[in-house]
């Protein structure tokens, strides 16, 4: 799987538009809230691939590249920022995404 560095993905209801940014997950400003993972390279025990993952603000892990996201287990841990693309989605599918996590 490619590097999605400097590609932002936002989930729409009738389809998913890219646009570009300069490649950080806290340049969205605190609107991500979730984001998908697209590598799982030294963390194969921790992350699964294409699964979707809930971000918790951390500025101390983003000044080294790190992002929060919490597992299946409610628990959250820093991760390289470069695994993972952010994602908006609709305030049903937030919702959706909330209950099912």
């Amino acid at each position: 799987m490619c590097k999605a560095e400097g590609q932002w993905y936002e989930a729409t209801a009738s389809a998913r538009k890219t646009t570009k940014s300069n490649g950080s997950l806290t340049d969205m400003k605190g609107d991500a809230q979730f984001a998908v993972c697209i590598s799982n390279k030294g963390y194969a025990a921790s992350l699964e691939v294409r699964k979707i993952y809930r971000l918790i603000p951390d500025k101390a892990g983003a000044k080294h590249g790190l992002v929060r996201v919490v597992d299946e287990m409610g628990e959250d841990y820093l991760f390289p920022e470069e695994y993972f693309v952010p994602l908006r989605l609709p305030q049903a599918a937030e919702r959706a995404v909330l209950r099912a996590i």
